[in-house]
């Protein structure tokens, strides 16, 4: 991510992964870009309330695009 955005406030323009399943049957939305997690309502097709960074198993959470 740019360090001037984060710096000018402008932030991630955030890039969905399609939606997920945790293992207890949630559905989620990752950002391709940044890495931030948020909860999926399946019945409205829409993202909602931002997840806690450590609510992922280690084996899901995003790396980040090209990290190897």
């Amino acid at each position: 991510m740019n360090l001037l955005k984060l710096v000018f406030g402008r932030g991630c323009q955030h890039r969905f992964s399609w939606p997920r399943i945790n293992s207890k049957g949630d559905h989620y939305q990752i950002c391709l870009l940044c890495g931030t997690a948020y909860e999926y309502d399946r019945r409205m097709m829409r993202r909602t309330d931002r997840l806690l960074p450590l609510a992922l198993p280690h084996s899901q959470r995003p790396t980040a695009m090209g990290a190897r």
